[in-house]
């Protein structure tokens, strides 16, 4: 037996020659203890130079690439390559790990970097996007991640001076990066002028936003804030990469081969040179440097470590060599001293002392070395090169003996015989060639014949061991002759060599890709007594190490019954979790299918009363007893509390598939269940309220299969049945998942966490014993540590015992084994098979077996005090039920109130006395599918028929127990009771059937005349003169009760028989086929009938059991390929049709149920096939059987009338209602808009042709007839390119713009976005991408501008402690966490501190935000397809919890204001009521069936009363009254049009609610209700529209505030009901029109709502507004103010005087709209540009006929600017091709001369086009334009604005292209118009989308 298990020896890891210097750098570091931490290949080695040791940290499984030291310099952080890779933090002291963060990375963990108090870690990954994340490492949770470049990131780092801000750098590019909630948002640095743009390959921050980094030419680049100031040139000749911060200074390496050293203020101090000093040559190059004190580190490139102390700079101490570039293939060993020989593809080959640990040879050869040989007695060394040459050389002084070359591939393997005398040589092409030794090695001969490359050669001799090593970094080591090996890991790639050094004391491995060398010490077997302490290495459970095969030999066989449940599976066809897409797919279909009304659901609904079964067949430890006594288990899909004095069941229906697992928490008041599910999820729940809690998913797949609270209940631990296994560690209440690791591959059946140290925990599986620890977001487990006591067994329980290391597990053999810490202590026989549940009590324990004894033990499993054993005979005498066999296998156990409790594999749940009477509390069916059920003519009994070969009588009266049963031959699968009751029919599967006594179950007759199983039978009604028989073999027999003769067989079905019904008469059966038939026969002959389906329901049917036909069509799901129905049931008065399917739904129907996909009301408990249901005789209960769970379970049934009391647990029809929800303009406006963000934005105008930036320039005629001009030129200058209107004073530029005021507000499409804060004095909104906080006495306004997009939503913190706490949502583009993406700022009203930004997973934007009661959470929701629902705890940027909303529009949701948990969310046909329990959000739809004639409208508002109450608007002006999630009043018609805003005040209760009205004397658009919404007060709001549309209220201090469609905020008083509009601003945009009054502050706007307005700046108000009945285009003042032209969409132009607003003129000469329109300087000419490519002119001398004198000819196409010059001789076009064209006015004639238009001066300079403004495109213009220009009244300063939304300020002219510029956001996409005021005091723009003016204020520099 001995060669079949693994040697007993060991092998520690106790030295690596090696360092990581290639492709890694910053990776090297002196800890706190002075030691010498860095990595090679996959191991950490932590290096003592005093003492010359190493320790080593082997927590990875693959290359380690990236390490990190933490500021206390104690604990370490490393990061792996790999496809799954992970970052580990340990303690350099212990080497033991303390965190492992995972699950984010893919490819590889580039570089890590900590934060200055060390308790955030930041990493970049490997992958595509290479994520830059950060972590809260000890929680193992991830902070935030991004994007972090296109490109790779070398180098990143916190800034230690400023709290959250980090720096990256990278491949052409650096990165300053600020972190705020969970978003990490990019800055780039900019090069500038001061150095070239190029790779950047290290950095280190210092004080004061300095930042200093290395690039790839040897430069430092000094960076202040994101800017490059200054660089230090020719710092290294070569890249730098490395540089170190330490206290003196910084210290750089570089690929030069020096060190420098730096001051604070980066002076240089010194250059060390290490190519120059006595270790150094030629092409040395430094990857690394660590500068403490007077001591460097240096790593390099060629793997060595150097120590240079600074006063011996010259004389660096070589602390570390390995080998360098390329694989190390060769090794071989001195066979008398402790030497090894390697040799690499760097062509060196180098001698190792095994003792000392050091290099003591190194010799250079010609050719890269693959394999080395040393022969017997240690002389010659033989080297094979991989050109097919191999050399001798002496070992002594490395010189040659021969150099020979036979072969032209690599030499692989070379061994001397172990005489002496020859030597062998394999090569690559498959042949060996033997050398003798003595004859100068002369080739004495060659074997071929060989297939394929010789890895392996061995002389023969007698050796006790063969070594191997594969290709994947594993060194087995076998014993002759079996096969049971050790395993250990260290290498990361392939081992490539293994050698036993001359003694026997160590294992040497050389990797080949790490270049690294391990030495293993040997322990054998007689040493391990004392070598306890190397106990089995601690693995991370991930390092994907398949324990060694030799673990799966000497098992015993499995027990039967475990056998079983090992092979049981969880998978399911459609999980539930599926249905909603399923049914999306299917929605066509049902579109097309219900043009018919679909049918109501029925009125009548069904509640579960009792439940019939515990799961024991393959769950354990699943029975409780709670803290008032009543006993807690679980069956199918539903927690069962069942209360043993009453005899009453309470449930808990949470979940939707078989429940596997159950806890109960130490409080015995909450219970944890766990279930089966493609992303199962385990529900935390209260056994008082039976609510939930907490749900946890997300982390597990297929299911799972055991959960425990730890101690003091906080935690949760749960494990999955996926392939792994998968272990998580919860923190339940939070929702949070702390840990996570792989389990095991076989399945675990138990986890236990340490009642005494919440960190550890164990599990119990397939042979499989583990104990974990949780080290941040991981789990470390060490196996159990069996050693010679026992062999790895199967544990089917384990608990802990009275101190922290003690452990006790059940084997599958029946012993119980006791742990210390990992070790086993000792076994214990304690029953016959397995052991399956254990428990321990305070003085010792309680075990159960599968031989149904239950035994009580002392505490230390010494003796055993006393046993149970479970009979019929220790039954009490008073016990209801009957135990089927004696001594069934236990499978829990649970101890309290004076009893056991008992759960047996039969699904009985028994209580023990503990004086030995046993009381049966419940019972169901044994394993096997139940098909079979039948209810009693008139009494509450029904029978069952099971698989598990049992009938079974039941009372369904409150006794709740079974009456009768009786073991079968054979299983069966239907059963039937005779029309008197006296007889039960039962079918069963062999194709026999009986008929017994429906009393005593004995047997009246029985016949076999079938071979298939019997799937359905039946008695004739009336007497029950007839039995029909049917069966798989697709007959009916038809049988004579009275003569037991068969009579009549029906044929003609082409499938199995499924269902069989009598009609009244007993003439004629009805029946189903598996084929989907519906058949008729006559009987009792068997005649088939064909029977047209409209007379079936004529006909009356004594039952109906039928699924097919066109009275039950509606019960076909959408869904019904993928679930079969499989039974129904009709009520003896015809009205409600019960059915089940294969999801486990149990549906009520309306009888008759016509037309596809009828209405109804759905029941979820059983978990997959419910495969029969039943009404009692007198339907008042509903009987329902699970075919899998092997329940029953019982209904009432409740009548229409008496259901108001409770509200009923229905799920209403899968389908949502078709009716429309209503139809409104504003409404469908909002939901249909499309939201584009600015990066994305195109161009407003139909523009063509070549941008101006692109266009070839033309030469100048000068150019063109070669004229070279002297370059003093004696003309007369150049002059002024525009008339300054301040010629006087010095001209001061403008250096800044400041916003100052805005006039807008976004109510067109966004809601409840107007609020007040400081009781009234401010009211806080927002338009375009602006928070607006606005003084309501002194309409001064302050902004909040970090938002980069528009603003869609906004909301103020109501909680006393977050005063003024404002979060706004915006728009964004994908969901990629990028800077582009939405994202929701959280900010202080009033000083404008962003305090939090939550990039957030809603494409599209976010529409909607509210904080819950205590202002901690914030709920958002998106405009993604999905219209997800989000929770954050927004302080900490931590997403809670987020879900998909629905699949129509939601337009708000808002949490209950007294509420952290409760939220109601409403949209487009949609309100649902939502709880946040732990991290799950649990909603429900509201139920309208209460209320006759209410129907789903689209609702638009939300407010909440007291006691549960929540009101909601909606489209059509009602408002509806919801208590819970029932409807339970309507008040109609609140307003008359759509109710848009709700406020619910929280001072008083009351409710302001503002719609969409006609004013009228009674009505208004706001009306203040009272707390019920009961009584109203109306306000009308004076604004002089026909329709008033509010869009938000709010109440403060005696004033309602309301913000409207029309962009107006209006605050109402409520005693004198007077209005008072704060803001106006226009209604529609784009605004087009803009001009600024030439000599006072005022300036008109003209825009598509049909209005011009006139704005006063100083007064910050709207003065006058003029409704012209059309959309306005262009407005134009005259030179002297007094009138104003105005240009129409339609063609029209009119001429307003000033002073009176009287029309002075009007004309329409054109169709098209008017897109500019100007005066001359001289206030003759009106020039009126258009559209239709033409300019007119007009003579204002003439009089306000307005007769047209002229017009401009060939335009190319239509007109968007035009300049006077200040003559007015001249007047410049911009046209939409990109051109400028000059024409002489009056005349319209088209001026060409260059010279002569460089001569003009202009009055004013609006033009997009010419040279003078080439500088204002930008590179990024390809889809948008630059859309309007003003140059400053000083002539030298120019504002554009743009598609994108942007104001940029340049200097004039700028004829450069990309000219330099400053720019402003604010405005959404589009820019339309922009102007200087007079005294360029301030600039006014105008925008397109946000119908917003923005007043600009200019700062000019001081003189």
């Amino acid at each position: 037996m001995a060669a079949r298990s693994a040697p007993s020896c060991h092998l520690r890891l106790e030295w690596v020659y090696g360092y990581r210097g290639h492709q890694c750098r910053n990776n090297l570091y002196y800890t706190a203890a002075k030691e010498i931490v860095y990595f090679v290949a996959g191991v950490g080695v932590v290096y003592s130079p005093r003492e010359h040791r190493q320790k080593f940290y082997r927590g990875h499984s693959d290359d380690i690439i990236s390490l990190a030291l933490h500021p206390e310099r104690v604990l370490v952080a490393t990061g792996q390559v790999g496809k799954e890779p992970y970052i580990c933090i340990w303690d350099s002291y212990t080497v033991q790990t303390i965190s492992v963060l995972k699950d984010v990375h893919t490819h590889g963990i580039a570089c890590l970097a900590f934060d200055l108090d060390g308790q955030r870690l930041v990493s970049v990954g490997l992958d595509s996007k290479n994520a830059v994340c950060v972590w809260d490492w000890k929680r193992g949770k991830m902070l935030s991640m991004a994007p972090g470049h296109t490109d790779r990131i070398f180098d990143i780092s916190w800034d230690l001076y400023q709290p959250n801000k980090l720096v990256s750098c990278g491949v052409k590019h650096i990165k300053f990066w600020s972190l705020c909630g969970n978003a990490l948002t990019p800055k780039r640095g900019v090069f500038g002028k001061t150095g070239d743009l190029q790779t950047i390959l290290c950095l280190a921050c210092a004080r004061d936003e300095l930042t200093y980094s290395g690039a790839l030419n040897g430069d430092i680049y000094v960076w202040k804030g994101i800017n490059l100031i200054r660089t230090i040139q020719g710092a290294h000749a070569a890249g730098i990469f490395s540089m170190n911060a330490c206290e003196e200074g910084f210290a750089t390496g570089g690929r030069d081969g020096c060190i420098r050293l730096w001051d604070l203020t980066f002076k240089p101090i010194t250059v060390i040179d290490l190519r120059e000093t006595d270790q150094g040559y030629k092409g040395l190059s430094v990857r690394s440097v660590c500068w403490r004190g007077d001591h460097i580190l240096v790593g390099t490139q060629d793997s060595e470590i150097f120590e240079i102390v600074v006063q011996e700079r010259n004389k660096p101490f070589l602390i570390m060599q390995g080998h360098c570039e390329g694989e190390l293939w060769a090794l071989a060993v001195h066979p008398t001293k402790p030497l090894a020989v390697t040799g690499s593809d760097d062509r060196s080959v180098r001698i190792w002392s095994l003792v000392d640990h050091a290099l003591i040879a190194r010799c250079n050869m010609e050719e890269p070395i693959r394999c080395a040989a040393v022969n017997a007695d240690g002389i010659h060394l033989a080297l094979g090169m991989k050109d097919g040459s191999f050399t001798v050389l002496r070992v002594r002084d490395m010189t040659e003996v021969v150099h020979i070359k036979d072969r032209k591939e690599a030499i692989h393997e070379l061994k001397y015989s172990p005489d002496g005398t020859y030597l062998a040589v394999g090569c690559n092409d498959s042949s060996v060639d033997i050398y003798g030794v003595a004859q100068r090695y002369k080739k004495v001969g060659e074997c071929l014949g060989s297939l394929s490359f010789i890895t392996h050669l061995d002389w023969s001799s007698d050796s006790r061991y063969l070594q191997t090593n594969d290709g994947n970094g594993k060194r087995l080591f076998y014993r002759m002759p079996g096969a049971k090996f050790r395993k250990y890991i260290g290498h990361s790639a392939h081992v490539t060599n293994v050698r036993w050094s001359h003694d026997y004391q160590w294992v040497i491995s050389i990797g080949g890709a790490d270049h690294s060398v391990f030495q293993w010490k040997f322990i054998p077997e007689r040493k391990l007594k004392d070598a306890l302490h190397i106990a089995p290495q601690e693995s991370l459970a991930d390092s994907h190490s398949d324990e060694s095969d030799s673990d799966l030999s000497d098992v015993p066989e499995l027990d039967s019954e475990i056998e079983q449940e090992t092979q049981l599976t969880y998978r399911r066809q459609v999980y539930k979790e599926d249905l909603p897409q399923l049914k999306e797919q299917c929605k066509e279909k049902q579109k097309s299918a219900t043009s018919k009304r679909r049918e109501r659901a029925p009125g009548n609904s069904i509640r579960l009363h009792f439940v019939h079964g515990y799961r024991g067949y393959d769950c354990r430890s699943n029975l409780f007893y709670t803290q008032i006594g009543e006993i807690v288990y679980h069956v199918a899909a539903v927690g069962v509390i069942y209360n043993r004095q009453q005899n009453t069941q309470r449930f808990y229906l949470g979940h939707d598939d078989d429940i596997l697992c159950l806890t109960i928490h130490p409080l015995k008041d909450y219970v944890a269940t766990g279930q089966v599910g493609r992303d199962p999820s385990i529900h935390i729940w209260d056994t008082e309220t039976i609510k939930p809690l907490s749900i946890l998913k997300g982390h597990h797949q297929c299911g799972i299969s055991a959960v425990d609270f730890s101690a003091d209940g906080k935690r949760l631990a749960s494990v999955g049945i996926d392939d792994s296994h998968t272990i998580v560690l919860w923190d339940w209440k939070k929702g949070e998942k702390l840990s996570i690791a792989r389990g095991s591959k076989d399945k675990i059946f138990v986890v236990k966490m340490n009642p005494y140290v919440p960190d550890k925990l164990i599990t119990a599986g397939i042979k499989h014993m583990k104990f974990w620890r949780k080290a941040g977001g991981g789990l470390i487990g060490r196996k159990g540590y069996i050693g010679t006591l026992g062999k790895n067994d199967t544990m089917m329980c384990a608990v802990y015992g009275w101190t922290e290391e003690m452990a006790f597990s059940g084997t599958s053999t029946g012993d119980v084994c006791i742990w210390r810490d990992i070790f086993l202590v000792k076994t214990v026989k304690a029953h016959d098979g397995p052991v399956f549940s254990m428990h321990a009590l305070e003085k010792g324990f309680v075990t159960g077996g599968k031989d149904g004894i239950i035994a009580l033990w002392d505490d230390s499993f010494e003796r055993c005090l006393k046993t149970y054993a479970i009979k019929r005979a220790a039954l009490a005498p008073g016990s209801k039920g009957l135990l089927l066999e004696d001594n069934p296998s236990i499978r829990a156990i649970s101890l309290g109130h004076g009893h056991i409790l008992v759960g047996t594999k039969n699904g009985e749940i028994l209580e023990v006395d503990k004086s030995g009477p046993i009381t049966l509390l419940v019972q169901g069916h044994m394993e096997g599918e139940v098909w079979g059920l039948a209810t009693h003519p008139y009494l509450p009994i029904c029978a069952t028929v099971s698989d598990d070969k049992t009938l079974r009588i039941w009372d369904l009266s409150p006794s709740h127990c079974m009456l009768a049963v009786r073991k079968l031959k054979k299983g069966g699968r239907c059963c039937c009771f005779s029309p008197d009751g006296k007889a039960l029919a039962v079918g069963l599967n062999d194709g026999s059937f009986l008929m017994a006594n429906a009393d005593t179950l004995e047997d009246l007759v029985s016949f076999h005349h079938r071979k298939d199983m019997i799937s359905d039978i039946r008695f004739s009604p009336g007497s029950g003169k007839y039995l029909a028989v049917a069966s798989h073999d697709s007959f009916i027999d038809i049988y004579n009760v009275m003569s037991s003769k068969r009579v009549g067989i029906c044929k003609g079905a082409t499938s199995y028989i499924t269902h069989i019904d009598w009609d009244i008469r007993g003439k004629l059966l009805q029946v189903n086929t598996g084929a989907k038939e519906q058949l008729f026969f006559e009987a009792p002959r068997g005649k088939k009938q064909t029977i047209p389906s409209v007379e079936v329901e004529k006909i009356a049917w004594a039952s109906w059991t039928s699924v097919l036909g066109l009275c039950c069509e509606g019960i076909w799901p959408v869904i019904g390929e993928v679930t079969d129905v499989t039974a129904s049931c009709l009520t003896s008065d015809k009205m409600v049709l019960a059915t089940g399917d294969d999801l486990g739904f149990v549906k009520l129907f309306r009888y008759p149920t016509k037309g596809k996909f009828g209405k109804f009301k759905r029941y979820v408990a059983h978990s997959t096939h419910v495969t029969n249901v039943r009404w009692t005789y007198d339907d008042s209960m509903l009987v329902t059987l699970g075919g899998t769970d092997m329940s029953l379970m019982v209904w009432t049934n409740e009548m229409e009338g008496y259901r108001e009391k409770r509200p009923c647990d229905s799920e209403e029809s899968d389908i949502d209602s078709e009716e429309d929800g209503g139809y409104d303009s504003d409404v469908t406006r909002e939901n249909e808009i499309s939201y584009t963000i600015r990066a994305l934005s195109t161009n407003i105008r139909p523009m063509f042709g070549i941008k101006p930036h692109l266009q070839q320039k033309e030469p100048s005629t000068d150019e063109r007839q070669g004229v070279v001009r002297p370059p003093v030129s004696r003309a007369p200058p150049q002059p002024e390119k525009l008339q300054t209107n301040n010629v006087g004073k010095k001209k001061r530029p403008i250096e800044d713009l400041v916003l100052e005021l805005v006039f807008g507000y976004r109510g067109r499409d966004c809601r409840n976005n107007v609020h007040y804060l400081n009781d009234g004095d401010d009211i806080i909104y927002h338009t375009a991408s602006i928070g607006i906080l606005h003084n309501v006495a002194t309409g001064s306004q302050s902004f909040y501008q970090e938002h980069n997009d528009d603003i869609l939503c906004l909301t103020v913190n109501q909680h006393p402690k977050f005063i003024n706490i404002v979060a706004t949502g915006q728009v964004g583009d994908s969901a990629d966490m990028s800077a582009a993406a939405p994202s929701i700022h959280i900010w202080d009203a009033m000083n404008k501190q962003t305090l939090s930004i939550l990039r957030c997973y809603h494409s599209k934007g976010v529409c909607s935000v509210s904080f819950s009661a205590t202002g901690k959470l914030l709920l958002s929701v998106g405009l993604d397809p999905e219209h997800t629902i989000t929770i954050w705890r927004w302080q900490e940027g931590a997403k809670i919890a987020s879900r998909a909303g629905h699949n129509q529009r939601i337009f708000v949701a808002e949490f209950r204001p007294d509420s952290d948990t409760q939220f109601v969310s409403v949209g487009v046909k949609h309100v649902k009521f939502w709880t946040l329990a732990g991290r799950a959000l649990l909603s429900k739809k509201g139920l309208l069936s209460t209320l006759e004639d209410a129907r789903m409208q689209t609702m638009l508002a939300i407010a909440f009363g007291a006691n549960n109450l929540t009101f909601t608007g909606t489209i059509s002006g009602d408002v509806c009254v919801w208590k819970d999630h029932i409807l339970c009043r309507i008040v109609a018609r609140a307003h008359n049009g759509p109710v848009f805003a709700m406020y619910t005040t929280l001072r008083d209760g009351l409710i302001v609610t503002g719609g969409k009205e006609r004013p009228s004397k009674e009505g208004g658009a706001v009306k203040l209700w009272d707390q019920e919404l009961r009584r109203c007060r109306a306000f009308r709001l004076e604004t002089g529209q026909a329709t008033d549309c509010v869009r938000s209220v709010c109440r403060g201090k005696g004033k309602i505030l309301v913000g409207t469609r029309n962009a107006e905020i209006i605050e109402v008083g409520e005693k004198n009901a007077a209005c008072n509009i704060l803001v106006n601003g226009h209604v529609d945009g784009p605004i087009w029109g803009l001009a600024t009054h030439p000599s006072r502050d005022f300036f008109l706007s003209a825009a598509e709502d049909g209005t011009v307005r006139l704005w006063d700046i100083a007064d910050k108000k709207m003065l006058n507004k003029v409704n012209l009945g059309h959309a306005a285009r262009t407005v134009c003042y005259s030179p002297e103010g007094d009138m104003v032209a105005i240009g129409m969409k339609n063609g029209e132009f009119i001429i307003l005087l000033v002073s009176s607003l009287k029309i002075w003129g009007k004309k329409r000469d054109r169709r098209c709209a008017i897109h500019d329109i100007r005066f001359s300087p001289d206030s003759r000419y009106l020039a009126v540009g258009s559209s239709e490519n033409s300019v007119d002119f007009y003579d204002l001398t003439l009089g306000p006929t307005l007769n047209r004198i002229s017009y401009c000819k060939d335009i190319p196409s239509f007109v968007i600017q035009m300049d006077f010059s200040a003559d007015s001789r001249y007047l410049q076009v911009s046209s939409g091709c990109y051109k400028r064209h000059v024409y002489e006015v009056p005349s319209g004639k088209h001026l060409m001369d260059h010279a002569a238009i460089d001569r003009i001066t202009w009055a004013t300079w609006t033009s997009i086009l010419g040279d003078e403004v080439l500088g204002i495109w930008s590179r990024h213009a390809e889809k948008a334009d630059v859309n309007c220009a003003c140059v400053s009244h000083s002539g030298i300063s120019l504002v554009t604005g743009d598609d994108f939304g942007m104001v940029k300020l340049f200097d004039f002219p700028c004829p450069e292209k990309f000219a330099k510029h400053k720019r402003f956001l604010g405005h959404s996409p589009h820019v339309t118009n922009i102007r200087f005021t007079s005294g360029d005091r301030h600039v006014v723009s105008a925008g397109g989308d946000d119908c917003s003016l923005l007043v600009w204020k200019c700062v000019h520099t001081p003189h």
